[in-house]
């Protein structure tokens, strides 16, 4: 199977951005991306959008054309990739296959979202179309909801804590503080969660992440494309999987059976063990999420999520450093952006480059990207030339 690598990255601010367009987040990522790679677009082979609900947020369809249109790659292929919040990890996935299968060589995998020209029902609305439309959606159900029983279930179970659970978003508020592109760079403290308002017990306001705007884009290259180019980072392992689109359908509602197959499967790709990851991008649309994948990546047992987390292990210098540059809490969760943000940040400290938020000697990065409730999983492991 053919090598693969990142040879560029960008992404824009992320946030409520009143004064651009969803095609003008889009063409500023792709130009950020293009600029970092130091390619034109003559040199682009196929494009790959992630986006989940255009057509419900701002009325526009047929996404893959207007990426390409507002990139200036016309006439090459281009395909829009749908998988709820896991549409950018996908959208990659395919590239990097698109790639392997001896297709392309030179590929762009994108994704945008422009959700806040909507009000807050409309939005919750539309992203309940990730989940299981009839039986979840038209009872009342809210995602906030359904990480709400997930919640409940892990605290019951394994005794998990409300302070636990807050520990998560000071971390990653703590390392968006750096990140120029994030929503809410600022710190905020365990008290501070604790009486945030309660959105659904037992998750609060600070619990959740943003409705952001935003885009992404990377620059995937074969192996023989990449010798011309500084600095590669190389896909060393890519997995997905899937679970019951229903919450009531699953065996257990404190482990997502989507990270714990598509890690696996990522992980004997890449011929590396858990504790071999440097770093980790994960899935925190809310703070019972990042402590489940903590669990289900392996990085330590099922229900002690809470305790690694208590005792610093995810900080930058601790044992496992998760979402160094803020995560979604901090950066913001434009759905169909977020699976590549998270891979151009893995870039940023794979190469070396991330100022204040650097982890020491990085050199193998997860990202983990996670669709609806848990029913699209897709993991990716990177590493730089010093791993290899």
């Amino acid at each position: 199977m053919r090598r693969v690598a990142i040879v560029g990255a960008g992404y824009t601010k992320f946030g409520e951005c009143w004064d651009k367009s969803l095609r003008r987040l889009a063409q500023e990522a792709g130009m950020r991306a293009l600029a970092d790679a130091q390619v034109e677009g003559k040199d682009i082979e196929a494009l790959f959008v992630g986006n989940m609900t255009a057509g419900r947020f701002i009325g526009q369809e047929h996404l893959s054309a207007l990426a390409a249109d507002r990139m200036g790659l016309t006439p090459i292929p281009s395909t829009r990739i749908e998988a709820a919040c896991a549409s950018g990890a996908l959208a990659f996935r395919k590239a990097l296959m698109a790639i392997q299968s001896g297709q392309h060589d030179i590929v762009v995998a994108g994704g945008v979202e422009k959700m806040t020209d909507v009000g807050g029902d409309s939005a919750v609305a539309s992203l309940m179309g990730a989940a299981d439309q009839e039986w979840e959606s038209q009872i009342g159900l809210t995602f906030t909801g359904l990480y709400a029983l997930i919640t409940r279930a892990h605290m019951q179970q394994y005794g998990t804590t409300s302070e636990q659970l807050a520990l998560v978003s000071v971390n990653n508020h703590k390392n968006g503080v750096h990140n120029p592109n994030a929503q809410y760079p600022f710190e905020i403290t365990v008290e501070q969660v604790l009486k945030s308002p309660l959105i659904a017990d037992p998750l609060r306001l600070l619990d959740c992440s943003p409705i952001t705007d935003g885009a992404a884009t990377v620059v995937l290259a074969s192996e023989e494309a990449a010798k011309r180019f500084e600095n590669p980072i190389w896909v060393i392992g890519s997995g997905q999987a899937s679970d019951t689109i229903a919450l009531h359908d699953r065996k257990s509602f404190t482990e997502l059976q989507a990270t714990i197959v598509s890690s696996r499967v990522a992980y004997k790709q890449a011929g590396i063990r858990p504790e071999q990851v440097d770093l980790v991008e994960v899935h925190d649309c809310f703070s019972i999420n990042e402590i489940i994948a903590i669990e289900d990546l392996g990085f330590c047992k099922k229900g002690e999520g809470g305790k690694f987390v208590e005792a610093g292990k995810i900080a930058r210098d601790g044992e496992r450093p998760i979402n160094t540059m803020g995560g979604l809490k901090s950066i913001g969760h434009p759905v169909g952006a977020t699976g590549i943000r998270q891979l151009a940040d893995l870039v940023t400290q794979l190469r070396g480059k991330a100022g204040k938020l650097q982890v020491n000697d990085a050199k193998i990065g997860l990202a983990l990207n996670i669709g609806g409730s848990g029913a699209t999983g897709v993991t990716h492991i990177l590493a730089n030339q010093n791993a290899l």
